[in-house]
Formats: C-alpha cells, sequence, structure tokens
C-alpha cells in the first residue's frame, strides 16, 4: 500500500463545513503519511463532478438550506451511491448522518428524502437544541470511549438494517429515546460528534483506515490526542457526570 496513493473526498465544505469537520481530512491524510502511505485530500464543491473511484468521503455538519442542496446534488449525480458499490469508505458528521440516511427534516420541519445508503430518519426535535459535550461507550469492538461535542436539533431513529456507533454517557446523540448515538453499516459510520470527531478520536480514524488500506495499521504516538482525551474526560467527570469504568 505504501506505494500507492488513498484519495479522501472531502464533500461540499462551503455547504458542509459550519463546524470544522473538514479537519476530520486532515487528521486521515496525515495518519496515513506518518505510516508512509500516500494520501490526497480533495474538496468536491457544490455543482462540481463528484467522482466514484476515491478511497474514502466525508461528510460535515452545515445548516438547513445547504444541506438540502447537498443531499440532491447526490441524489441527483448518485456518485456516493456508485463509490459505495465499489467499496469506499464513508464517515458523515451531523448533518452527514442525516443525508446518508432515508429522510431528514427540511427548517419547516417536513421531510426532505436523503440518499438512503444508511437505514435511519431523522425529524426535527421537540425540545431544545442539544448543545455541548457528547460521550459514548463505543458499540464497535477495539474503540475507547468517543468524545465530541454536538450542535443540533434534531432526532434519529435507527431502523433494523444499522446499529449504532455508540451508546450515550453524556449528551443527546440521536435523541431517539435509546440511548443510542450514531450509525454504522458495513463501511458507513456516522455520528453527531464534532471536535473533529477523528482529531479527537484517533482510534476511530485508524478503524477507517484500515478499511482502506485493508490491514491493521502500524501503531502511531498519540501521546498529544491521549492528553487532550483526558482533559475532556476530567472536564466531564468535574460536573459529576458519569464515566464507563
Amino acid at each position: 500500500m505504501a506505494d500507492s496513493t488513498v484519495t479522501i473526498a472531502l464533500l461540499y465544505p462551503e455547504l458542509l463545513g459550519t463546524y470544522g469537520d473538514g479537519g476530520n481530512a486532515t487528521v486521515l491524510a496525515e495518519r496515513l503519511r506518518w505510516r508512509g502511505i500516500g494520501a490526497q485530500v480533495v474538496a468536491f464543491g457544490a455543482g462540481e463532478v463528484v467522482p466514484t473511484s476515491c478511497e474514502l468521503y466525508l461528510m460535515g455538519g452545515g445548516e438547513d438550506g445547504p444541506q438540502a442542496l447537498a443531499a440532491r446534488e447526490l441524489s441527483e449525480s448518485r456518485a456516493l451511491h456508485a463509490a459505495v458499490d465499489n467499496g469506499a469508505v464513508v464517515f458523515g458528521t451531523c448533518a452527514g448522518i442525516q443525508v446518508l440516511g432515508q429522510e431528514f427534516a427540511n427548517a419547516d420541519g417536513s421531510p426532505h428524502p436523503g440518499l438512503a445508503l444508511l437505514d435511519v430518519r431523522t425529524v426535527r426535535g421537540p425540545g431544545t437544541r442539544a448543545i455541548g459535550e457528547l460521550l459514548s461507550e463505543p458499540l464497535v469492538d477495539g474503540l475507547p470511549v468517543l468524545t465530541g461535542y454536538e450542535n443540533h436539533g434534531a432526532v434519529t431513529h435507527l431502523g433494523s438494517d444499522v446499529r449504532p456507533l455508540g451508546r450515550v454517557v453524556h449528551g443527546v446523540g440521536n435523541g431517539g429515546g435509546d440511548g443510542t448515538e450514531g450509525a454504522v453499516s458495513g463501511r458507513i459510520v456516522a455520528t453527531y460528534m464534532h471536535g473533529p470527531a477523528l482529531a479527537r478520536n484517533p482510534a476511530l480514524a485508524d478503524l477507517l483506515l484500515s478499511w482502506v488500506v485493508g490491514s491493521t495499521l502500524a501503531p502511531l504516538d498519540d501521546t498529544e490526542v491521549d492528553e487532550l482525551r483526558a482533559e475532556r474526560l476530567r472536564a466531564v467527570k468535574r460536573r459529576r457526570w458519569r464515566l464507563p469504568r
């Protein structure tokens, strides 16, 4: 794999870049390069042709109107559908989990069709907006506690063809009343975690990359990230929120 280059597609950063989720692309690329694997990040804006040949696709968080535009363009081109059929890995954050699903809520609460790549449905939440630290106990083997922050007013219900990424320890997550956070199906992972999520959770980044390269990756020195994670977990603990052992 060292002789090849992994292409990471950052989809519609001007539409789905409200919360800095484009940083996930930087994390993935650097973690490949540190291991001697070539990486290229290519951003595709609204109106541009999204190729079907990239190995990894990223979608971040955005507002209602831009989110709907992104969904319409991807639905019409079906580029992401073809890429998934070709074995691509997809990581969606916030608006990403909604666009990847069966449907999500417009600004007025009416349903807008999603890409149906994930068996989830998102509606407008009835209560206050979910804002703040989001911690979950992973339900995917090999991952430590997942940490990020959330900022959304949606409720996402999981269907029978997906499994949750984690079980909420603190925060709202999917908000569907079952305590779940995120969704996983095949090589598609989606979450409500910002941060960027993969900067806070390098083990999750490496899981995605292992699917791309087809093997377990050599370990890296994540001392600085471990210190950041420890600080975030201490902050939650100081507020007397319960953490998993």
